[in-house]
């Protein structure tokens, strides 16, 4: 029952894809990510003020797993702080890595639709290609180093 739901979900952000386009202005960043392991791409977009993601976009092309995980993740960010998305991020790779959540405090939302991709080990950087771009644009952020080199 939930795997249909799940599954509905995921192809629900895959068609209709959420925070779609381009975003300009001087606050915002934005990186090219290519999947190295299939070739899907991502260009993501982030306006910060601060400490907060102010608003999020992306253009992309690949598989419905790596669209509906770049969909889903820049709805969880929005109006989020740096030091909450990293622990987000990280939770996220736990789950799509080991199969399970590793701290349930962290709330992942719909993201947990993605949690079946755990078992197909050749689709996991498609899951989290959104991610590794997030990573990119991020790194050099306070609050979120240091807490991703705690995996």
């Amino acid at each position: 029952m939930f795997q249909d739901l799940y599954r509905k979900v995921v192809m629900d952000h895959a068609k209709y894809r959420r925070n779609t386009g381009v975003l300009d202005g001087e606050q915002v960043r934005k990186v090219h990510y290519k999947n190295p392991t299939c070739g899907d791409v991502i260009t993501l977009y982030i306006e910060t003020d601060g400490n907060l993601v102010k608003d999020v976009s992306y253009e992309g092309e690949g598989c419905s797993i790596s669209m509906a995980s770049s969909s889903r993740m820049t709805e969880l960010i929005k109006g989020n702080s740096i030091d909450s998305i990293s622990k987000m991020r990280n939770e996220f790779e736990h789950l799509i890595r080991k199969g399970k959540q590793q701290d349930p405090a962290i709330d992942l939302q719909d993201a947990m639709s993605l949690e079946g991709v755990h078992k197909l080990r050749a689709r996991h950087n498609c899951a989290l290609m959104a991610w590794q771009a997030l990573d990119k644009l991020l790194k050099d952020e306070e609050g979120y180093q240091e807490i991703k080199r705690q995996r």
